[in-house]
């Protein structure tokens, strides 16, 4: 055997160290039945080249099982997560010799993550450049040419597009989530380009932080409104267009949302959540026109094709629906207790970009000094 081909069976050897607790994790987290890599269970610190042939074909066969969505949960809410595990996993989908849609959407996502982690936080949108994507991935990506080509210029139209929207449910049915995925799904191999990689990083990372400020002006929003329903006595709502009943109690309202306060902390939490915030949205402003003698506009519950398209800019699979009920205390305090350690754009001297204060029902960015989001 040659030096150089020493040399990467050396360096795929490290890489697989480094990834196996990682994807161990995932196997228990979601039950993934794979039998355990011996030697890299034991540790062996120089194991034979058929060892490092059964762990690469061991990665193979986990990378075939793990799903967009499952990647995403885990490494937002696990503690895991370092710059040198998020980089090393990302160069383990890049190497690949055939790469799928769902490696594509690992590596999406995963640049992200990167590009995140090492951002400063309180990161302004318009230092976002397509230069400063690049020299901060460079350790992963290398040098890069930051120009655009043409087949690329439609994301910042599609970025404009999201960062005028109003409200997050006009973000989502405006169109413009859907623009973007195809974007990315018709670039074929011509995503893994440097380049483009870059462009999809600075374009995911600012549609992140729309997504964000819009997500939480709709829970201040609701929380607005209680507060102005109960000022006018108003103790129930109807809101089975958001799937909870047709006299939900408004205490009972106001718990959930603050436990969603917590839960939204992990980076687009499950779809379900997201979609019935909306409509929840909706049914609080309907109850407000009811409650002043006017008549409501009726509010549009997300249909299923809205469904598939939050589910797939999120890398979110969709869920079976099901009774509204208040997260998992749980759940809850995983994400919470999670968030500074998986979380982007949080360092050990600064508070999270969403700190969550229990002393008012307001999400305020100013209070952490941040007017950015994330």
């Amino acid at each position: 055997m040659s030096a150089t081909d020493l040399n990467q069976l050396t360096a795929d050897w490290n890489a697989a160290r480094i990834l196996y607790p990682t994807y161990s994790a995932l196997a228990r987290e979601f039950v993934i039945d794979l039998t355990p890599c011996n030697d890299l269970e034991t540790g062996v610190d120089q194991p034979p080249q058929e060892s490092v042939e059964q762990a690469r074909q061991w990665f193979d066969e986990m990378d075939e099982r793990i799903q967009i969505h499952q990647l995403r949960q885990f490494l937002q809410t696990t503690t895991l997560v370092t710059p040198q595990l998020l980089q090393t996993l990302l160069l383990h989908h890049l190497r690949k010799q055939e790469r799928s849609p769902s490696d594509r959407d690992k590596v999406d996502f995963l640049l992200v993550q990167l590009f995140s982690l090492a951002a400063p936080s309180r990161l302004d949108d318009v230092s976002v450049t397509l230069h400063y994507v690049a020299k901060t991935l460079a350790p992963a990506l290398g040098t890069v040419d930051t120009s655009v080509p043409g087949w690329l210029k439609p994301l910042e139209n599609v970025l404009q597009a999201a960062q005028k929207a109003r409200t997050l449910n006009e973000l989502l049915h405006s169109g413009i989530l859907e623009q973007g995925r195809k974007i990315k799904v018709q670039s074929g191999e011509n995503y893994f380009l440097p380049g483009a990689m870059t462009s999809f990083t600075r374009f995911s990372f600012l549609m992140r932080r729309a997504f964000f400020r819009l997500m939480h002006q709709d829970l201040n929003g609701i929380f607005d409104g209680l507060r102005e329903l109960e000022h006018q006595g108003v103790t129930t709502i109807d809101c089975r267009r958001a799937q909870f009943s047709a006299e939900e109690p408004i205490i009972r309202i106001r718990m959930i949302c603050q436990s969603w306060k917590v839960m939204f902390q992990a980076e687009y939490s499950s779809g379900q959540p997201l979609r019935m915030l909306v409509d929840l949205r909706a049914a609080i402003d309907d109850a407000l026109g009811n409650s002043a003698g006017t008549t409501a506009s009726p509010a549009k519950t997300t249909s299923p094709s809205l469904e598939r398209r939050l589910d797939t800019f999120s890398g979110v699979e969709p869920e079976t629906p099901e009774p509204a009920r208040a997260p998992k205390p749980a759940l809850a305090a995983r994400a919470g207790a999670a968030a500074p350690a998986a979380r982007f754009n949080v360092v050990s001297d600064e508070t999270p970009e969403f700190e969550i204060s229990s002393g008012t029902d307001e999400w305020n960015p100013d209070s952490s000094g941040d007017k950015h989001g994330a």
